[in-house]
């Protein structure tokens, strides 16, 4: 736990990449390999869900603290983290711990079935023999917040330099449904086929959003292009006579989408196909809203597969007959996708239609009817690249249309959370409605340090309510407020549901009674 801590501090206290790789790769080159496999779980997002209420976990350490629970709750108003509150208001040991990683994960997954006794005196034999730097690190565990600044890509890169290994072969191993507590290092990392897991995906190649100017880009006729597509990342994996639905956040969705499950006994073993799984039906691709009606439920009915079909729109194929197609050009592996579902052909695999222009201001006439179309704007592809790991600039990018906009009056506020926990950085916009105010949507990022400090500085002196952290304020500032798309919803009051808002600029130009309206809002929606 000790080494685990001091890689915590190494990559919380650097931004550089470098610097990240460095500490990973000296961990896991001396830590032991049960410990290690723990770390890479961890590091990659693998983190097992909070194994104890939080209640408790605020209860009891408010008494090893031994203050008044007001005094507790505003500490951890101001802090914003539990985890961390939690390490500097209870004693801690000044000795260093012998306790391993692995021990203390392999305790967590055995703790949630236990009863409330056994929980806390299981958590409490810890709080007394950690160090402090440990205790922070453990509660962020415990708490279910455990992050770091380390990316997935990073930790590829750590590990391929500590056992000189290819970084997209790691890349490859470490995705899939492995747990770390089934897993051996050695396996993981070194096994060949004998152990391949048949569900297990490859890593996404993501697309930058364009930030080249044109003459950057070279030949149009050298670009791949197609509409980028609004629904959710996937791969469709058919192997050993079963299909696996993975998302890009490496979550396994084949339950949530059993009308792919045909395709196991059409397209031929060995198969896998990349593309965007979308609500499609008479032709027509549907709002992400009603993907979202998929998404969030545990049992899929007949009435909803009716209301809502899915397709996926394929653009890329990653493994045919069993063989690794990623190192191919695009071009070639376009032309084997076209050939896969025109000799498949099944309502549920379509074939992601290429955009064809003369010219860049012709694709950006292209890109502006993509709503339309109910897209979000354009993909580049050039035609010669391989299919890499991860976001790379250069070879792969999105050209997304502007996004829609509107002025809003600031209305509520709300602590931040880690380094913003002293600031209010969380908002509330409202636009007009008749005489009133309506509450509309949330937004938290598109401002600078220096302005949200200012902005912060306005609402302390400002504020007209408090709700527990809540404060409402007097409805003077106004911001542009941007979001990707609009859908009609009958859970806001505003009648509508945003998509993706943040703050595009403080138009402190602008008067509150200048700010849109909620006819505004409607006329968005059906712009659309």
């Amino acid at each position: 736990m000790k080494a685990f801590t001091e890689l915590y501090a190494a990559l919380d206290q650097t931004t550089k990449t470098n610097a990240k790789i460095s500490a990973m790769a000296e961990y896991f080159s001396t830590a032991e390999p049960i410990d290690s496999i723990w770390a890479i779980a961890l590091l990659t997002g693998r983190r097992p869900k909070r194994p104890i209420n939080t209640n408790y976990l605020k209860t009891w350490a408010n008494d090893l603290a031994g203050i008044p629970f007001w005094l507790f709750e505003e500490s951890y108003a101001v802090v914003g983290d539990l985890a961390e509150t939690i390490s500097l208001l209870i004693p801690t040991t000044q000795k260093i711990s012998s306790v391993s990683l692995n021990k203390i994960m392999n305790e967590v997954l055995t703790i949630y079935n236990k009863t409330e006794s056994e929980k806390k005196e299981w958590l409490l034999s810890y709080w007394e023999v950690l160090s402090k730097d440990e205790l922070f690190v453990f509660n962020k565990l415990i708490t279910g917040s455990f992050r770091v600044g380390a990316s997935q890509q990073l930790v590829f890169k750590a590990l391929a330099k500590t056992h000189k290994l290819d970084e997209k072969l790691i890349a490859h191993k470490l995705m899939g449904s492995w747990l770390p507590q089934e897993t051996k290092l050695k396996n993981l990392l070194f096994d060949g086929n004998n152990s391949f897991d048949h569900s297990r995906p490859y890593p996404f190649y993501l697309a930058y959003q364009l930030d080249v100017p044109f003459d950057d880009l070279g030949d149009i006729n050298d670009w791949q292009i197609e509409r980028k597509y609004d629904g959710i990342r996937g791969q469709i994996i058919i192997r050993n006579n079963e299909i696996h639905i993975w998302s890009r956040g490496e979550d396994l969705m084949t339950e949530k989408f059993p009308e792919f499950n045909s395709l196991k006994n059409s397209i031929p073993n060995g198969t896998v196909i990349d593309g965007e799984i979308l609500p499609f039906k008479d032709g027509k691709i549907m709002s992400f809203n009603e993907m979202q009606k998929r998404i969030g439920r545990k049992n899929v009915s007949k009435k909803i597969l009716n209301d809502v079909p899915l397709c996926m729109m394929c653009y890329d194929l990653l493994e045919l007959n069993g063989e690794d197609l990623r190192n191919e050009p695009m071009k070639i592996r376009r032309e084997k996708l076209e050939k896969l579902i025109e000799r498949y052909p099944t309502d549920y695999l379509k074939l992601s239609p290429l955009q064809y222009c003369n010219s860049w201001d012709q694709l950006d006439e292209i890109r502006k009817l993509s709503k339309t179309e109910g897209c979000e704007g354009v993909m580049l592809k050039q035609k010669n690249s391989v299919y890499e790991t991860g976001r790379r600039r250069g070879k792969w990018w999105k050209w997304k249309v502007d996004p829609l906009t509107v002025d809003a009056v600031l209305i509520y506020a709300q602590a931040g959370h880690g380094r913003r926990a002293n600031l209010y950085t969380d908002y509330t916009f409202a636009v007009k409605d008749g005489d009133m105010l309506l509450p509309f949507t949330k937004a938290y990022s598109g401002l600078t340090d220096k302005e949200l400090a200012e902005v912060d500085s306005w609402i302390k002196r400002n504020t007209v309510e408090k709700f527990g952290p809540v404060r409402s304020v007097k409805p003077e500032l106004v911001f542009e407020i941007a979001f990707e798309g609009i859908n009609a919803s009958t859970r806001h009051k505003s009648g509508v549901a945003v998509r993706f808002p943040r703050i595009l600029r403080w138009r402190k130009d602008k008067h509150k009674d200048e700010i849109n309206t909620k006819d505004d809002l409607l006329q968005l929606l059906k712009a659309i």
